[in-house]
């Protein structure tokens, strides 16, 4: 395994996700300082999430064709210029915009996990995915703090700055050190001849939107052709919504009845990070293999309901010591079911058809976190206790059917073994 190059796409990943990291809990309270309705600020939450859905999959084929090293520089430039509108962004408007094209930019985790596949064999491939993954707790654990103490000192315009020249950095260690990795890659310039060989002409549009409503209606049937992925589809989907339509209304919360500066929000988002990095990169392959992945599933749902239903209820001079117990119990839930989540629709999926449902997977749980953001910030405006009793009600019907996977032994299973219902 080459590990120069994973370093590098480990940094470039990092850096790219402490930028997001820095602005994702500010993005409520300052969208309601600019007039924002709560639909407003459900629509700005969403829209980031919306356009990763989009293109993901853009930068992914495109990284194919092209190579990842261009798919990523072009992503990062986008995600850098992205912070710096948002450092100006005096209106709704702006900020919409602003939004949109960090999750563009920001869309290019498909071309880092393309990276890693052209980097490792089969054998160091889930190690370095962990690596991976272990950007995304890092990320959460900087950026709020870095973004929080900026806000409190030197105002939301400063925090657009500093992620504007942090995603300026990566840009140019990008540049420096960012090896291409895909050898099949078409250079840029041979895709603009004229000289092309005949019989390779690409599909027209309308072809090529035919091919792709197929292909999605076969995964889609592919993944509902078994029961146990069937109900793991759809935990993924309601508990997504849950936790997401918490997030959005949380910040919300805490400022506005808990009185929390920007400061202490990151604080709280750094403090959840901190425990899911322990739980998922030290805690969890041990807990599996005593427990089993079916128990383990269980107590996370009804960790997180514990973890969700009763933050509003908190007493309001206890965020900060009745509040952070809630909090554990948060952290460890979304730590157990959201891994164990994917690991048990790989494992029950047809081994010959593992990429098409663990990426259908994946697009469910884009959906909830575009649908999270309306819910909960609607809810917010109705009742400031309404997301939380939403996000309660969904985990105990993820518990439900949790409860009903039982009866599929996995244990008993090989690796992608296939299922029948």
């Amino acid at each position: 395994m080459k590990k120069s190059p994973l370093a590098i796409l480990f940094l470039t990943v990092l850096l790219d996700l402490i930028g997001f990291g820095i602005v994702l809990p500010l993005l409520p309270t300052y969208a309601k300082q600019l007039g924002a309705s709560p639909v407003m600020i459900g629509l700005i939450a969403a829209i980031y999430s919306s356009m990763q859905f989009i293109f993901s999959p853009i930068w992914g084929k495109l990284s194919d064709k092209i190579g990842r090293r261009p798919v990523m520089l072009s992503s990062i430039f986008l995600a850098a210029a992205s912070y710096a509108f948002f450092s100006q962004a005096v209106s709704i408007p702006l900020l919409i915009l602003a939004r949109a094209l960090s999750g563009i930019g920001s869309a290019n985790i498909s071309a880092a996990q393309a990276s890693i596949t052209d980097l490792t064999d089969s054998k160091s491939r889930s190690g370095a995915m962990g690596m991976l993954g272990a950007a995304f707790g890092i990320g959460f654990i900087i950026g709020p703090l870095v973004g929080g103490m900026l806000m409190t000192n030197y105002g939301i315009s400063m925090v657009g700055i500093f992620a504007a020249a942090l995603n300026s950095i990566n840009f140019l260690l990008a540049v420096f050190f960012l090896t291409e990795s895909n050898k099949h890659a078409v250079r840029l310039s041979t895709l603009f001849r004229r000289d092309r060989k005949p019989g390779r002409s690409d599909d027209g549009i309308f072809s090529s939107i035919a091919k792709k409503t197929a292909a999605y209606g076969e995964t889609l049937k592919t993944s509902f052709s078994s029961r146990p992925v069937a109900l793991l589809m759809i935990i993924n989907y309601i508990y997504s919504l849950a936790i997401v339509n918490m997030q959005v209304s949380a910040i919300l919360l805490w400022s506005e009845f808990y009185h929390t500066t920007e400061a202490q929000i990151g604080y709280l988002f750094a403090y959840v990070g901190f425990i899911s990095v322990i739980v998922q990169g030290g805690m969890l392959p041990k807990l599996s293999k005593r427990f089993g992945d079916h128990k383990l599933m269980v107590f996370g749902h009804i960790a997180s309901f514990i973890g969700v239903f009763f933050i509003p209820f908190i007493p309001q001079d206890s965020m900060f010591s009745i509040g952070l117990v809630i909090l554990l119990f948060f952290a460890i839930g979304t730590s157990l079911v959201n891994p164990l989540n994917i690991s048990m629709i790989s494992l029950y999926s047809y081994k010959q058809k593992q990429g098409q449902i663990m990426g259908f997977a994946q697009s469910v749980n884009a959906l909830a976190r575009i649908m999270g953001p309306f819910s909960g910030s609607i809810l917010y405006g109705i009742d400031h206790r309404f997301p939380y009793i939403l996000a309660g009600a969904l985990t105990v019907i993820g518990t439900v059917i949790s409860l009903s996977l039982f009866k599929y032994d996995l244990e008993a299973l090989e690796p992608s073994a296939e299922v029948a219902d």
